[in-house]
């Protein structure tokens, strides 16, 4: 069975590389939401709103005869979402929240078109080793943290504070893979 020719609602490298690795035939519609968390939302939900919403946005832009691909991925750690860090002052901070614990990282991806919306979300949890202000301080001079969710990439070279992973990979990196294949094989069975 072969993909659905889609979409894809970002404007993230990264995303593009992985939907890549699929052999999906895929075009760019980059679309911007507001992403502000509303008052009292879960981050579990927070991010299963805003895919959709991503995708939606991209669905309008289209001439809709494809489906549109939407993702969205945070960083929590204590139930609070850790954002890109505007400054060195945030990032230290995150950093530290984030220094010799495990955090979860939560990618939602939803397909749409103007009947469908199909969704998940993919859950993996993420322990760094203790960092040193040294560490903090390096990391950021690289200027790799800037357009980070939670401050950094798994993918780059943050890796290094990764003790281990227990979940998706790719879903750390913005994409999961696997599940992103399987929601495109549903959607290609039941058009």
């Amino acid at each position: 069975m072969s993909y659905p020719s889609i979409l894809l609602a970002s404007s993230s490298i990264r995303r593009r590389e992985l939907l890549a690795q699929l052999g999906v035939s895929f075009e760019l519609i980059p679309a911007d939401i507001d992403e502000t968390p509303q008052h009292n939302e879960r981050p579990a939900d927070y991010v299963q709103r805003l895919a959709p919403a991503k995708a939606r946005a991209g669905l309008a832009r289209s001439d809709g005869s494809k489906p549109v691909l939407g993702a969205d991925t945070i960083v929590v750690v204590d139930g609070q979402i850790l954002g890109k860090p505007a400054d060195f002052k945030a990032f230290s901070h995150t950093m530290q929240q984030l220094s010799g614990r495990c955090h979860q990282v939560m990618t939602a991806i939803a397909l749409v078109d103007q009947q469908r919306c199909l969704q998940q979300l993919v859950s993996t949890e993420v322990c760094f080793r203790p960092l040193s202000a040294d560490d903090i301080a390096r990391y950021w001079q690289t200027g790799e943290p800037l357009d980070k969710a939670g401050g950094y990439g798994i993918q780059g070279l943050a890796a290094k504070f990764v003790q281990r992973i227990n979940g998706s990979y790719t879903a750390v990196v913005g994409l999961p893979l696997c599940e992103t294949e399987q929601l495109l094989l549903q959607w290609q069975k039941h058009r």
